[in-house]
């Protein structure tokens, strides 16, 4: 009998999990809240993505496109999210629309007849999906099950993972990377803006924000020191990327964006203007105020399945060592698949931005290869789904845990990817390991007398 994976959410990660599917002989069921493919990528449409086409474009879905007479755009361009859509998206979109269910926001995912606490029979028992829209409620059933149902309908909020007194419903207050160039233009033009965050979000919004006429733009960054949002700078092999902190270290050092470091939400109250104040008892008036402090996965949907998840990052356990930004020393996260994404659920996986769960540095090309060998896992092919299929560009930062941990690097960092463990950060954290050490300490303050370049 034909295998039924469910795919849910039709984004970029979930519609190259459906090429996969297919291509293996099984048959998708891809489920999505949104009327079209790429509901998230629309509400940031207007954002440029400091990856080239290069590193967007999944294999599978490309040789199913091009066999359509579909024409690759070039690969060294950098589209905007509205690019990724008309030109990969949608296309790729029409062409598994036999699969697609639009409409369906899923509620749910179970095994049939039975609870998570039941053992017998769970293996060949099918999931089922529940999913609320335009028809209803519906059941939906499949063999295996994919989550790809991302991360970007559910922001972080303002305070220390909850939401500071004063900010649920406050009509000044936007979430994630606002169209401050285009559409929500009027909304902050001419008035004094403050961003809170420190990540790619704030750090494009901020830029956005400095180009507006008559617009005083105020950085309000948790961190102490701004060292570690500029990231790799020239190091970084996605130049985009590396250009995002140059622009803005240049932007602070002009005074066109007003630095509050060490700034950390403690209420706001009011509207016109917004009063901000920290937890050090600093206030800051503010017509607007942005909050871009990443995003969380919604677990909610998984309450009934066998699902283990890192303690702090939400995300699956061997790959939470390999993301965590409080210890991870280097920006670049080697590639994974089937292996670190398994769950105690069989069949089951979560993938694409969710499975980083809160941590803040995915690319669309890790889930790329993170689904192929997925697909390849369900498909029985093993070898397949351990081969590692995809070289990642590295940031050129080395992130530890203190304001002296990021180092720009002429190479590699620290000697390129870890091969063999998954709880390595990179070559050397490997060797370290093996020898029975904790680690290879890159990143702290020692280690980076002892060298000039990453480790």
């Amino acid at each position: 009998m034909t295998k039924t994976v469910a795919i849910l959410g039709a984004g970029p990660v979930g519609l190259a999990a459906a090429a996969h599917v297919l291509e293996r002989g099984m048959l998708p069921l891809v489920l999505e809240q949104g009327d079209a493919v790429g509901h998230a990528v629309r509400a940031w449409g207007h954002v440029p993505m400091f990856s080239n086409w290069r590193y967007n474009i999944d294999a599978s879905a490309a040789r199913r496109l091009e066999g359509e007479g579909w024409k690759r755009p070039d690969p060294e361009a950098h589209p905007t999210g509205d690019d990724l859509l008309t030109d990969y998206l949608e296309p790729l979109g029409q062409s598994l629309a036999p699969w697609l269910q639009l409409g369906r926001r899923v509620v749910a995912v179970s095994r049939e007849g039975i609870d998570k606490v039941k053992d017998a029979g769970r293996v060949k028992t099918p999931f089922v999906i529940e999913t609320e829209g335009v028809t209803g409620r519906e059941w939906h059933r499949a063999d295996a099950v994919i989550d790809a149902t991302g991360t970007w309908f559910q922001p972080n909020p303002g305070g220390a993972g909850r939401p500071v007194p004063g900010e649920t419903g406050n009509a000044r207050i936007t979430y994630g990377m606002p169209d401050v160039a285009g559409q929500d233009k009027s909304r902050f033009a001419g008035k004094q803006v403050a961003v809170l965050g420190g990540g790619h979000s704030a750090i494009g919004t901020l830029i956005a924000l400095s180009d507006l006429p008559a617009t005083q733009v105020i950085w309000l960054c948790r961190a102490p020191t701004i060292t570690r949002a500029l990231g790799g700078g020239a190091a970084d092999q996605l130049a985009a990327r590396g250009a995002l902190g140059t622009e803005l270290a240049r932007l602070v050092k002009e005074g066109r964006i007003k630095l509050e470091s060490s700034f950390r939400l403690a209420s706001v109250e009011g509207t016109s203007p917004l009063k901000a104040t920290a937890t050090d008892g600093r206030q800051v008036d503010v017509d607007e105020l942005v909050i871009a402090t990443g995003f969380r996965p919604d677990l909610s949907i998984l309450r009934e399945l066998r699902v283990s998840l890192d303690p702090s990052l939400e995300c699956p356990p061997v790959l939470a060592p390999l993301i965590d930004p409080n210890q991870h020393s280097c920006g670049t996260v080697r590639p994974h698949g089937a292996m670190e994404l398994e769950q105690p659920e069989p069949g089951f996986y979560i993938a694409g931005m969710k499975s980083y769960g809160r941590a803040p540095t995915f690319l669309l090309a890790t889930g790329h290869e993170q689904v192929r060998s997925i697909v390849a896992a369900l498909a029985g092919d093993h070898v397949a789904a351990a081969r590692v299929e995809l070289d990642l560009p590295e940031t050129g930062v080395c992130n530890g845990p203190g304001p002296k941990a990021t180092q720009a690097v002429a190479a590699s960092c620290c000697g390129g990817p870890a091969k063999t463990r998954a709880d390595a950060c990179c070559a050397k954290d490997e060797v370290a390991k093996d020898k029975g050490a904790s680690g290879c300490g890159c990143g702290t303050t020692v280690e980076l007398a002892k060298v000039t370049a990453c480790c």
